[in-house]
């Protein structure tokens, strides 16, 4: 008789597959605002739990804060404006439709008021590239051309943290830490390498897989493992110069 895989287990009853809660920093998004312009202080700059970048807590008047990617460059003391008419310094909170081209962004909003969905992770980053009516084209760190509403808010300049993956994990230890932060399980084994009972790559004996590992995206959690709505697999082929 088998069992449910692991892909079937993860969230399911028991906290062995979700990520734990202590240590962790409330919400880290925009504040809803309903005035056009207000400003704040950075108080402090801290770390997250399973977060690449830092954090900067914002105290804004009225006894209301907020958490925020930390930007290159800001500091401790530094003050912060929110809303269309801040000026163009690094840190601040504008709209995209105010925002000149060629400026680097982060912390962006998918929709207006969601409070930032886009370039969060330590060193990422969008380029404005050009407004076109009630629309603004960016760059996105995928280097592709996204059109959002002009009236997203954004963040000027460049998480914080870019370098964080220029120094190598030393000690297996430390790479096991790290994925515990974030939910997720470490090490793992290799499908081919398990029984046909654990996972679908499982069973024979020649450690091969037998069959193609790209899977439909709406296959059931049961099949859904390997290359998941895969374009394309293998090592891909040089184009000819002619």
């Amino acid at each position: 008789m088998g069992k449910n895989i692991r892909v079937q287990r993860r969230g399911r009853g028991t906290t062995t597959f979700r990520a734990p809660k202590k240590g962790k920093v409330k919400g880290v998004k925009y504040p809803t605002i309903r005035a056009e312009s207000a400003s704040g202080v950075v108080t402090g700059l801290l770390h997250d739990r399973g977060r690449g970048a830092p954090l900067a807590h914002v105290e804004l008047g009225g006894g209301m804060d907020y958490y925020i990617p930390a930007s290159e460059g800001v500091h401790v003391g530094q003050s912060v404006d929110i809303g269309s008419g801040a000026p163009l310094l690094v840190g601040n909170v504008l709209s995209l439709g105010v925002i000149p081209e060629g400026t680097m962004v982060c912390n962006i909003e998918l929709k207006p008021g969601d409070g930032g969905r886009i370039a969060r992770s330590s060193g990422s980053f969008a380029t404005v590239v050009s407004h076109i009516g009630e629309k603004t084209v960016l760059k996105m760190p995928s280097r592709k051309n996204v059109e959002l509403p002009s009236n997203c808010r954004a963040t000027v300049g460049i998480v914080a943290g870019g370098g964080r993956k220029e120094k190598p994990f030393l000690k297996a230890g430390e790479k096991f830490y790290l994925m515990r932060a974030r939910g997720r399980i470490y090490p793992q084994s290799k499908g081919i390498s398990m029984v046909s009972a654990s996972h679908p790559h499982g069973g024979g004996r020649h450690r091969h897989v037998g069959k193609s590992t790209t899977v439909s995206r709406t296959s059931p959690p049961g099949r859904k493992v390997g290359l998941i709505a895969a374009r394309s697999s293998g090592r891909k082929k040089r184009a000819r110069r002619e």
